[in-house]
């Protein structure tokens, strides 16, 4: 309970202060805001494998030069954490491009806690996450700004989707809390309010998928693109995030990782859903779905629109590009049996 008015007493106080520091991402001339996401690198000090991480991060960051770069969780997979988190975000810093990440499940393992992890990174150049003041691991926003520069255009969403249940019998992985649900409404009212009541597009990012999730892709009506390798590894217990998001009416799409065989979107009542692609190496933990790579994404300035696609280590052509949501409208699953046809039709043409 002491938490819970804790945060809602520094949330009132920026607001009735108006203390909130212009950011320093920002929407291009053509009204584009590009950002790299690598997931789930698990990346293991001195185990001889680093470099496949190390060279699919420098290939993406060379060849997109995007605005901002994120990594959603399960960051390092050893001990020496310190040195293995150097040796990650080594491609990043070099890059000069702004950058943050959120924790993963995994993240805490080691010898070293959230709390000294988040300052490590933290004091890395070019790291624009926030002073964590008394909280071990927090969520925070970050404002991409309009092309002009004269006010926030859009809100990036960045949570701890924490590790295992803390309830005994509720399933094995912990959910987003009703205070962060809080937190999320109360800024999501404020940027709104300061925006002449309009909702500004906005997106989320966190580590282990929502339940919602689970329903789109249980859903066989519903249409996805991309790989879906293994089932959604989301928390059984539905705390109501994606609820508050549909109230808010701003976040329209989140992006996560966590299931290492799952790179699909997929949309839900409106709300796209995403995965990036698993980042680690094959030795770390398991992969079944190919090279490691990243997903990028690029926001339009006051719309609530994106394209996105995935870039692989080694390869020149990007895959599995879309416009949301123009390219998943009017789209159903495709059955098996759908799927059989049209491959023995490509075999005979071929």
């Amino acid at each position: 309970m002491l938490k819970f008015k804790a945060i809602i007493a520094s949330i009132l106080l920026s607001v009735a202060t108006g203390v909130f520091a212009q950011s320093p991402l920002k929407f291009n001339e053509n009204g584009e805001f590009k950002i790299l996401q690598f997931t789930d690198t698990h990346f293991r000090w001195d185990k001889g494998d680093e470099k496949t991480v190390s060279t699919m991060m420098t290939e993406a960051i060379e060849a997109e030069n995007p605005d901002f770069i994120i990594i959603t969780g399960d960051l390092i997979y050893s001990t020496n954490v310190e040195k293995a988190l150097q040796q990650l975000f080594a491609p990043i810093v070099d890059s000069g491009i702004p950058f943050a990440f959120v924790f993963g499940n995994h993240d805490h393992q080691f010898e070293l806690n959230r709390s000294q992890i988040y300052d490590i990174v933290r004091h890395m150049p070019g790291c624009v996450m926030p002073d964590r003041g008394n909280a071990q691991s927090p969520d925070y926003t970050l404002e991409v700004m309009s092309s002009d520069g004269t006010k926030p255009a859009s809100v990036l969403y960045c949570l701890d989707s924490h590790a295992g249940a803390q309830v005994n019998g509720a399933g094995r992985y912990a959910w987003l809390t009703s205070n962060q649900i809080v937190w999320y409404k109360t800024n999501s009212i404020r940027y709104t309010e300061n925006n002449d009541g309009q909702p500004l597009p906005s997106l989320m990012f966190f580590h282990i998928p929502l339940p919602e999730a689970k329903y789109a892709h249980d859903d066989k009506s519903i249409y996805y693109l991309g790989e879906a390798g293994e089932k959604v590894c989301s928390p059984h217990m539905n705390s109501g995030m994606f609820t508050a998001i549909m109230e808010q009416n701003d976040v329209f799409a989140a992006f996560f990782g966590h299931d290492h065989d799952n790179d699909f979107l997929i949309p839900y009542y409106g709300v796209l859903l995403g995965y990036g692609r698993y980042g680690g190496s094959k030795g770390a933990v398991y992969n079944h779905i190919g090279k490691n790579g990243s997903r990028i994404i690029v926001l339009k300035e006051g719309q609530k629109e994106l394209d996105t696609w995935l870039r692989l280590r080694g390869e020149e052509e990007v895959v599995n590009k879309a416009s949301f949501p123009s390219d998943f409208k009017g789209k159903k699953r495709k059955s098996k049996k759908d799927k059989k046809k049209k491959q023995e039709q490509t075999e005979t043409e071929e």
